[in-house]
């Protein structure tokens, strides 16, 4: 009976592993950037994808599946008072007087061209700001906004979300220790919805509490050993991301997104099968080059979210302790559990190839939509 239970357990498991989402690194981004003077009065940009707009607006007006310019434009004031209705300021309590231009340009930057709109407001003199951001959120949820907001002193930045619409912005406070403690939550929160990152740390660490003798996997006695080779194996994962997030994101190596995102598919699929039929068994250099990719990764993210030009390298610091803070907390949390399993006959039979068999699956998956 207690077999069966297990069992039962592990089928759970790989239902779930199988069922995560196909999800990679590309969001619902917009941005703003707006400059407060002296007296009062904001000049800045929104920039919001052409996909999010088609998505509200429908602007695909011949249903060919193609944006054209000519599509774009004919919506021009649709765009403006969609923008009015759902991006609103106010300093001091009360509201900033505000105008949107309409559609002014395209960019394309982030692998995503950006429908950018002009505008202008006048705001009290003095007082703390208030950002009310709406758009996007009735249709995804996952949408993000990144606000750059600055005056001739300081600049702030902060993203809001469908869980956070509304954020009150100080700008006689530090600015740079705001930055930061936002730019650490950043980094937190999208290494834990980053699903591939995740399954790679996943994949790693469970022959951690195991060794491999005579062809088969063994339970690994010595809680020493099973910590000192989760400490390289993550040590590892670590520098080599660190390196190439920094590197990325500073613009010294400018990678292809989507082989960056096609090999961090397949160094999760080798890790798992890894684990079924291993051909490496000493995996902390080879987790090191694979670290690089997911360094990439994860600068991707990063250049998603935007980085304020005079605290580019606050940021990406930031960014970075927020990764790791989150790699840390997935490491405390699986591995005592997987050291609890490992004690049973089943894990090493079952449930360690089991779930890397589901994770292999999900990997392949994400390699065949990155290709």
């Amino acid at each position: 009976m207690k077999n069966n239970n297990m069992i039962r357990s592990l089928l759970m498991v790989l239902g779930l592993v199988i069922s995560l989402p196909s999800i990679g690194h590309q969001l619902s981004t917009a941005y703003i950037i707006a400059n407060v003077d002296a007296t009062g009065r904001i000049q800045g940009e929104w920039q919001l994808g052409l996909t999010d707009l088609e998505l509200v607006l429908g602007l695909d007006t011949d249903l060919n599946g193609q944006l054209t310019w000519g599509e774009v434009t004919q919506r021009r004031n649709d765009i403006a008072i969609y923008l009015s209705e759902h991006l609103t300021l106010k300093r001091g309590g009360s509201a900033c007087a505000t105008q949107f231009a309409g559609l002014d340009r395209l960019e394309d930057h982030a692998d995503s061209v950006f429908a950018v709109t002009d505008f202008s407001a006048q705001c009290p003199l003095a007082g703390i700001f208030t950002v009310d951001y709406s758009a996007i959120f009735a249709k995804d949820d996952s949408h993000e906004v990144v606000v750059n907001i600055s005056d001739e002193a300081n600049t702030q930045s902060f993203v809001l979300d469908s869980t956070q619409r509304q954020i009150d912005v100080d700008l006689t406070d530090g600015s740079r220790w705001v930055t930061f403690k936002e730019f650490v939550y950043q980094g937190i929160i999208h290494i834990w919805i980053g699903t591939d990152h995740i399954l790679f740390l996943l994949a790693l660490l469970l022959p951690c509490v195991l060794l491999r003798q005579g062809g088969q996997w063994q339970r690994n006695p010595q809680l020493k050993n099973v910590l000192s080779t989760t400490v390289w194996i993550i040590s590892a994962f670590t520098l080599a991301h660190s390196i190439t997030l920094t590197a990325t994101a500073l613009g010294w190596i400018i990678p292809s997104s989507r082989w960056v995102e096609f090999g961090i598919a397949i160094s999760v699929l080798f890790a798992a099968l890894n684990n079924v039929k291993p051909i490496i068994l000493r995996l902390g250099w080879l987790t090191f080059a694979f670290g690089l990719l997911h360094g990439m990764g994860f600068a991707g993210v990063l250049g998603e979210l935007g980085l304020p030009g005079d605290q580019k390298l606050l940021s990406i610091l930031a960014f970075n302790l927020g990764v790791e803070i989150g790699q840390l907390a997935i490491v405390l949390v699986a591995l005592p559990l997987l050291i609890l399993l490992a004690k049973t006959a089943l894990y090493r039979r079952w449930v360690m190839p089991g779930v890397s068999i589901g994770i292999a699956l999900v990997a392949l998956n994400w390699a065949i939509e990155r290709f």
